[in-house]
């Protein structure tokens, strides 16, 4: 029996046209699309008429499918042989578990391929006005998950090493966590003036760009009631206000049409 293959494609930070022309490929030659909460809704379009579309949510704390399910799923359709696309907001490789699923097909036998996308943490600071690196003001970035809490004991993000960064830090899926990242910075030498920007929404018709101070960051997040996605960025290049080009259009309404864990409960039955 012929066996099918999985894409594991990025779909980019939002903007559907920064879609790449390999993903649209993938895309448009789909069976099953099995696609995260995060993703444009417009790029589906490219999906053929036929092609099966299943919700897996992955929105922080509420996940419409685990990844095991998830798993499973990829496996299941790749052995009825079909071109399955698992398709992730920004870059697969990029905190969006593309890593686990990749060794999950690998285990079962299953022929797969990565499409990497562009990753919000480039991104969504370039679609407000703010370069990761500047010659006069940062030579490197660091990008960090803000899902680690700072206060536990045994996280993985040492924030007194990144206290004293004099690069750029982006943390990304941190909408909730922009005080507590603040206060472990603050409280590891880093000064409250040093600038810092919140991207709400980057790349898209609803994006929103606070620029702030480090110090400041904590009041604005919870005046302006920051929700997911968020991009924090922390470092100088926080403070060219200058380079400000994209404006949002809200005018333009987006919609899912992605089945959900129902439909897929059935599709495997």
């Amino acid at each position: 029996m012929y066996q099918g293959k999985v894409q594991i494609v990025g779909a980019g930070p939002g903007d559907p046209d920064l879609l790449t022309l390999k993903a649209a490929k993938a895309l448009s030659n789909a069976d099953v699309v099995v696609c995260d909460r995060l993703v444009n809704p417009e790029v589906l379009d490219l999906c053929p008429e036929n092609c099966q579309l299943i919700h897996a949510g992955k929105s922080s704390g509420r996940h419409t499918m685990s990844q095991d399910d998830i798993n499973e799923a990829l496996i299941h359709f790749a052995h009825l042989g079909y071109q399955v696309v698992r398709l992730k907001g920004g870059d697969p490789f990029v905190f969006g578990r593309g890593g686990e699923e990749a060794q999950a097909l690998a285990k079962a036998g299953i022929q797969y391929e990565i499409i990497p996308g562009i990753s919000s943490a480039l991104a969504v600071p370039a679609y407000a006005g703010i370069p990761v690196t500047h010659r006069n003001l940062a030579s490197s970035f660091t990008v960090v998950t803000a899902h680690e809490d700072p206060s536990k004991p045994e996280t993985q993000v040492d924030y007194a090493h990144l206290a004293k960064n004099k690069g750029t830090l982006v943390f990304l899926m941190g909408a909730r966590s922009i005080g507590r990242i603040s206060v472990a910075l603050i409280e590891n030498g880093m000064s409250k003036d040093t600038p810092a920007a919140i991207i709400e929404n980057g790349t898209t018709n609803r994006q929103l760009a606070y620029r702030c101070s480090l110090g400041e960051a904590t009041s604005l997040a919870q005046r302006e009631e920051i929700s997911p996605p968020a991009v924090f960025l922390v470092g100088p290049v926080a403070r060219l206000e200058d380079l400000v080009w994209f404006e949002a259009d809200e005018s333009q309404e987006i919609s899912w049409r992605c089945p959900t864990e129902e439909s897929l409960s059935k599709a495997i039955s």
